[in-house]
């Protein structure tokens, strides 16, 4: 198979700006939501000798009374300085499993516990698992939530992403086998089973299907083919329908695509993997001397080498998010959200005090 990746650019470290509301990324405006209380934690959310991602966080401060509403900014932080770290700048957001998400250096209400936000490649709309456990989608400031997929009850549903695929260029075909891409991929256990599954976007209240990752290089079957259970954790990146997940079992972190043909193949030790927005660099959470760290490779056939982002680190960074130009990493700490240059060229910054998972707006 033809090398399908190559190599992103990353320099520089993007850091905490002003509280910027309503602006050309911030919320919109329309539709409204039903609240309800805030549910568990997301299966094969644990890497290394901590617990990443097994508790909520904190809730955002000061959470408003009506769906879509901004509230105050930040929370104190040491030495009684203000911190909350997303701004219309920079396209960060945190979501802490409450109904209120961080967003343009304010809270927005929801109107239902938000646990995993992702963002569509476009922007314009949020997935994330509501408090019944069930695929959701709103707009930007909590409003126009639409069900994608019901929750049937005795399953733990997590991490939702949006895969995506555009033509190549010169690709006069139109976009109708593409359509096959615009769904979402989620993880979803059962009877203590962990398994991929996918919705597509246009279609509420669809029933999940499972995605059963596989090789069949040239039509060959018969090829090695990748654990069926024990998949968590997807990411989607890039814009050929790719996606990296772990697998919980083997400790390993996988990236698949079918764009072509199916092709499925381990990349390395680790979990929590995310895919930069180019598609061709990794970056996956290992645990180092009893602290999680943040490490990064490309996706390329014949390019192995890895980084560690955080070779000196004293805390655990888990749960790690790249910005829209792929120059900054955003990872989860004990204390709040952390950035860094996605080419480790710095030590990582603290930018917020929330308690959350990180997820970069485009």
């Amino acid at each position: 198979m033809r090398n399908r990746f190559g190599t992103a650019a990353a320099i520089a470290l993007m850091t905490t700006v002003g509280a910027v509301l309503l602006s050309a990324c911030g919320p919109d405006t329309s539709g409204s939501g039903a609240t309800a209380a805030p549910t568990g934690t997301a299966p094969g959310s644990t890497a290394g000798t901590s617990a990443p991602g097994s508790t909520p966080g904190t809730s955002a401060p000061g959470a408003p009374s009506q769906p879509g509403t901004p509230s105050q900014a930040g929370s104190p932080a040491p030495g009684g300085k203000e911190v909350n770290g997303t701004s219309a700048a920079n396209h960060l957001t945190i979501s802490t499993g409450t109904q209120t998400v961080a967003i343009n250096g304010a809270t927005v209400d929801f109107g239902t516990a938000v646990r995993d936000l992702a963002w569509s490649p476009d922007g314009k709309k949020a997935a994330f698992v509501n408090g019944n456990g069930d695929l959701v989608t709103a707009n930007p400031d909590g409003t126009g939530k639409v069900t994608l997929a019901k929750n049937p009850g005795g399953e733990t549903w997590s991490h939702p992403t949006w895969l995506h695929a555009t033509r190549e260029p010169g690709d006069t075909s139109g976009t109708e086998g593409l359509e096959r891409f615009n769904t979402i991929v989620f993880a979803a256990t059962k009877g203590g089973v962990l398994k991929l599954e996918r919705v597509p976007t246009k279609t509420p209240g669809a029933t999940p299907e499972e995605l059963t990752p596989h090789n069949s290089e040239g039509g060959n079957d018969n090829l090695p083919q990748p654990p069926q259970t024990g998949n968590t954790w997807a990411n989607a990146g890039g814009h050929r329908g790719a996606i990296a997940y772990a697998n919980t079992p083997a400790n390993e972190v996988y990236i698949y695509d079918d764009y072509i043909r199916p092709a499925a193949r381990e990349l390395a030790k680790g979990s929590q993997p995310a895919l930069s927005p180019d598609g061709e660099h990794l970056v996956f959470v290992r645990s180092v001397n009893g602290h999680d760290h943040l490490f990064t490779r490309s996706t390329a056939w014949d390019q192995k080498t890895e980084k560690d982002l955080t070779p000196s680190a004293t805390t655990d960074f888990t749960e790690p998010a790249w910005s829209p130009d792929g120059r900054t990493v955003a990872a989860r700490t004990p204390d709040g959200i952390s950035t860094l240059p996605a080419d480790g060229s710095a030590a990582p910054t603290q930018v917020s005090t929330i308690k959350g998972l990180p997820a970069y707006r485009p």
